[in-house]
């Protein structure tokens, strides 16, 4: 237990100084994985000019964890950084909603802390929703967030600096509400990164020594209780330093983005005979919602889903924008799992939507 302690301190520290005085912009940084503004969707481009400069130019995550349907909730920004996807949010949660910030390095919650009232007079805002808190993402009870009380938790390209992925999980379930959800980008790896890369301190600033391999992602989402995780978009990772390359190149790093709701749900997709119709209500997407890579609601066009995408619209946020009709009092087996499936209101004839 000592020694992984020890390990856990060095590479705290590793991190505070890559992010704290070796990064001056992201374009310091020695990988593709960041973002820039023109891969987020349209509808949170036009909000990242009133983002104040500072903040947007040290902005280091890896893509865009900004869900839908925020308004007036209580958002909690895992590795927030100098602010920028803490002041997007604060925009989409309204003056009714909060955004709590949480990072370890003093001199990025300095960056962010310093805009404050900035971006208060920018949004006409009338006092800010945001508030900045120094600490460990993996242990939120110390920064006083109480269980079930945070409506989403955001993170951008922070996960795989955790020394403690289990306990840090853990943590985000216990905050969410029934009901909430994880929505994250991180940097994952195509197998798992051999011991002696995993402490080399540029690799890990570069959020690459940390980086999950998939399938133990997935075995650790299963092992806090989340059964059916959502991957809403991926791209390949280019290893730009040549250093970096001959360090780690045989690796195949990817950028993704995943939902993931704290709900009872299966680890199969289960048919109920249950069927989804998008009112078109959520803001910025009045033609269509997609909830994640596979599944695209049109606005007023019903369709057959699974159980748990059942639940994912019902029983969340997003309940008051779909209409779900059916229970799960007959079971049908597995929902198939071709793309694509609507059906016909009154013959209930279609083709599978759900994964």
């Amino acid at each position: 237990m000592t020694s992984t302690l020890t390990l856990a301190d060095r590479s705290r520290d590793e991190i505070r100084r890559y992010y704290g005085e070796v990064l001056g912009t992201s374009d310091d940084l020695k990988t593709g994985a960041c973002c820039t503004p023109d891969s987020l969707p349209t509808r949170l481009r036009a909000l990242i000019a009133d983002i104040h400069p500072e903040v947007r130019a040290r902005f280091y995550g890896c893509g865009a964890p900004i869900p839908s349907a925020l308004e007036g909730a209580t958002v909690l920004d895992l590795g927030c950084g100098t602010g920028r996807d803490a002041y997007l949010l604060s925009r989409l949660v309204g003056e009714d909603g909060r955004v709590i910030g949480v990072d370890m390095t003093p001199e990025q919650l300095e960056v962010a802390r310093t805009y404050r009232d900035w971006h208060v007079e920018r949004f006409d805002f009338e006092a800010s929703n945001v508030e900045f808190l120094e600490g460990y993402m993996e242990d939120l009870a110390a920064l006083g967030i109480a269980d079930d009380s945070v409506d989403a938790v955001v993170s951008n390209c922070v996960f795989n600096l955790s020394p403690d992925k289990p306990r840090l999980l853990a943590e985000v379930f216990r905050v969410l509400r029934p009901g909430g959800e994880l929505h994250f980008s991180d940097v994952f790896a195509d197998r798992r990164i051999p011991a002696e890369l995993r402490e080399d301190p540029v690799l890990i600033g570069e959020c690459l020594a940390g980086a999950m391999y998939i399938e133990d992602f997935r075995r650790l989402l299963a092992e806090v209780g989340c059964a059916d995780v959502r991957q809403l978009a991926g791209s390949p990772v280019e290893l730009i330093d040549p250093e970096i390359e001959c360090k780690i190149g045989m690796v195949e790093f990817t950028s993704r983005t995943f939902s993931a709701f704290k709900l009872e749900l299966e680890d199969r997709c289960e048919d109920y005979g249950q069927v989804a119709t998008y009112l078109g209500t959520i803001e910025g997407h009045p033609h269509a919602f997609e909830l994640d890579d596979h599944h695209r609601f049109e606005a007023g066009r019903p369709q057959t889903v699974c159980g748990n995408t059942a639940n994912m619209l019902s029983r969340t946020r997003y309940a008051r924008h779909f209409d779900v009709a059916g229970d799960r009092c007959v079971h049908y087996g597995l929902f198939g799992c071709e793309p694509g499936r609507t059906v016909d209101p009154e013959s209930g004839a279609g083709r599978t939507a759900c994964c």
